[in-house]
């Protein structure tokens, strides 16, 4: 099993709090769909800087709005199981990659 990192880019915030209610019980579900696969639920991203090489700072124009961590036995699976990503109703594109223990 490898662990993937899901990072989603756009979509929208729910604008009330019926929405927001209705959003949270759909990542409930997913989330209980894929079981012991979530390695870390994740969460939304609102803001980020970037830092260069020569030292400095400046706000990062663009980011993720949130993130994921599931395992799943190969990429074609992790993509599978990311069909199901409520921001995908919203918009939001969900970016698969897959990671590897380096330490």
């Amino acid at each position: 099993m490898a662990n993937f990192l899901l990072t989603y880019h756009g979509g929208k915030m729910p604008e009330s709090p019926d929405e927001g209610a209705k959003v949270m019980a759909a990542w409930a579900a997913w989330f209980e769909q894929l079981g012991g696969a979530v390695v870390d639920g994740g969460n939304p991203i609102s803001q980020a800087r970037a830092l260069s090489p020569d030292g400095s700072v400046m706000d990062a124009t663009t980011f993720p709005s949130g993130y994921s961590v599931i395992s799943a036995d190969s990429m074609d699976a992790a993509v599978e199981a990311s069909r199901g990503c409520p921001v995908l109703a919203d918009g939001a594109v969900v970016v698969v990659s897959e990671t590897f223990n380096a330490m």
